[in-house]
């Protein structure tokens, strides 16, 4: 195929963000993030990726799979280019991303999919399975963590650097906060954080 060919190819896919995590549980952080990436880059769409529990993990402290999942589905419902995705439960644990990337691009070839990363997890991806493929054959999108800088003229050619919002709320924040009985309602979605009072 010509590379004039290809590029029309790739224009006509759909440019799909992959944001992975647990998200134990959802919080702002991601929504905003998540909007910010669907507003300002090339992506059409971002699919949240909730991963299974990691076995080697204390999972003492963690939702179930299925209810992670549904927190998920409520907070992203009433946005159209937010999907939430159960893609790697089906998939062998545990979960490498260059398995799931590899499965999405043979399962989904009407889309071009984009791996979305901080940039903590950037500064350590030697560490990860089949690394070198990773970066090679996929595209990357990094964001910035406080204390972590990112550096574009050392990217490869498919990945790039995000300028997005700093947020610095985490999960395990919020699971801490709500334990001890703080009211954090303006850190997660409304619905989310009705569904985990109950609880």
């Amino acid at each position: 195929m010509e590379n004039s060919q290809l590029s029309t190819l790739n224009s006509q896919l759909t440019k799909t963000g992959i944001l992975g995590g647990t998200f134990n549980p959802i919080h702002i952080g991601h929504l905003a993030l998540a909007n910010y990436l669907c507003e300002f880059t090339e992506l059409d769409e971002l699919w949240f990726m909730v991963s299974p529990q990691n076995p080697i993990k204390d999972a003492s402290n963690f939702l179930s799979d299925n209810e992670r999942l549904e927190l998920v589905r409520v907070a992203v419902k009433d946005y159209p280019k937010f999907k939430v995705s159960d893609f790697e439960f089906s998939l062998p644990r545990p979960s490498y991303t260059i398995n799931t990337l590899d499965k999405l691009k043979e399962e989904y070839p009407d889309r071009e999919f984009y791996l979305i990363m901080g940039a903590d997890n950037w500064n350590s991806i030697h560490r990860w399975k089949e690394a070198r493929r990773l970066m090679e054959q996929h595209n990357i999108l990094v964001y910035p963590r406080p204390g972590y800088a990112l550096y574009n003229d050392y990217f490869p050619p498919k990945t790039k650097a995000i300028n997005a919002p700093l947020l610095d709320i985490s999960s395990t924040f919020i699971r801490e906060a709500i334990a001890k009985g703080k009211d954090v309602r303006y850190f997660l979605h409304p619905e989310v954080y009705r569904l985990l009072k109950k609880d």
